[in-house]
């Protein structure tokens, strides 16, 4: 493997970075930040009220609830459908491991769904193989941006009187069929990290949902089980999981700014796919025809596995741009769920995604010649 050098004093190209959006936006979230810290009320109060209001109208869905992280919005949709101890979870392992301390938090089992090698999400045809008495749900995971195949897992969890909770930490704005992604189980989780496509500057989530009975239960769950109105007295064991007003307000604004920051992902994406097109041994990220991708994540796959998709990092590392990979060792490869390997079944496609994946710079402050930077040192890299 021949050595490509690269100018030292080019300049860096993050993997990632937040603050040019702030920039962009300071003036109005400087403003609902101080609108905020005016109203003097910090936890649930109007701005919460009026994200939720605001968020469940994006989507189109009924209620959310917001709540103090994307975990906790897993855990907490979960626990209120009544899955727990001894119940069976069917996902992925090919996720961040937040999906799988989700489920485990609830006293459920994870049980592993190979995913399908073209979207990295779960493959519903494997749904059947994992299926015992005590599978309670499935969580596909809308991994990179790309739905689910939501309709045939609909269709298994209907068959199978199962319950759908929706990951949709990595894709806001997503659509499976023309419709957004999170009105399609009986709830979905959503993560507001500050790298998300809608981020907070802190931690933060959100539980969706169409059932409004339920939306009742996880606003008392996410508050001490309170009984709604009657301070200290609680009807349920809940815990402490608050989306704050703070975080609401400043999500209130970048939720204005959304879908052009998705469009701007997917032109990201699109001028990718134009300047690597050809690269022998590198696939490119596809999106199904049922799908709108919103590329949280631009992932490719070197196809010679990890020591070649590792010299590439380095070569990438050494021209100063980030890469990462997204991610290095699936949930049943990782020492804290090792004894989950020869229960998960058949991970193949998972294992293989594992050692090819690498994520290039994807965000909507990327200049186009930045990404063309990316692309073009790839390339070389290639002798492309």
């Amino acid at each position: 493997m021949n050595a490509v050098l690269c100018d030292p004093d080019t300049t860096p190209i993050p993997f990632n970075l937040t603050k040019p959006q702030y920039l962009e936006l300071k003036d109005e979230i400087d403003a609902a930040i101080h609108g905020a810290l005016d109203e003097n009320i910090f936890v649930l109060h109007r701005e919460v009220d009026a994200f939720e209001r605001e968020f469940s109208a994006y989507l189109g869905a009924a209620r959310t609830v917001g709540v103090g992280s994307g975990t906790e919005a897993i855990h907490l949709a979960l626990r209120a459908l009544g899955v727990s101890e001894g119940d069976e979870v069917l996902t992925v392992s090919h996720t961040a491991v937040a999906t799988t301390v989700a489920v485990s938090s609830t006293g459920a089992s994870p049980v592993f769904v190979d995913v399908d090698p073209a979207t990295f999400c779960i493959d519903p045809s494997r749904l059947g193989a994992a299926l015992t008495p005590r599978t309670k749900a499935i969580v596909p995971v809308h991994l990179y941006g790309h739905a689910a195949d939501m309709g045939p897992i609909l269709a298994f969890a209907r068959e199978h009187g199962l319950l759908v909770v929706e990951d949709c930490a990595q894709a806001h704005g997503a659509e499976y069929r023309g419709r957004k992604v999170g009105t399609f189980g009986q709830a979905a989780a959503f993560s507001f990290y500050p790298t998300k496509n809608l981020g907070a500057y802190g931690d933060g989530g959100a539980v969706v949902t169409s059932d409004t009975a339920l939306a009742d239960r996880l606003a008392m769950l996410r508050n001490y089980g309170w009984e709604p109105g009657r301070r200290y007295y609680s009807l349920v064991k809940g815990i402490n999981s608050r989306l704050d007003e703070l975080q609401a307000a400043i999500l209130r604004v970048k939720l204005r700014h959304l879908d052009e920051g998705n469009d701007r992902r997917r032109r990201l994406a699109g001028l990718y796919g134009e300047w690597l097109a050809g690269v022998p041994g590198l696939a490119l990220p596809t999106e199904a025809e049922w799908a709108r991708h919103v590329y949280h994540l631009y992932v490719v796959r070197v196809r010679d596995g990890r020591q070649r998709r590792d010299a590439l990092r380095a070569h990438l590392r050494d021209c100063k741009i980030g890469t990462q990979v997204h991610y290095p060792e699936a949930v049943h490869q990782q020492a804290a769920y090792a004894e989950m390997g020869d229960a998960a079944g058949s991970l193949s496609h998972t294992d293989r995604a594992c050692a090819e994946i690498v994520s290039l710079p994807c965000y909507p402050e990327l200049p186009d010649a930045d990404a063309r930077r990316v692309a073009e040192e790839i390339r070389r890299f290639y002798g492309a």
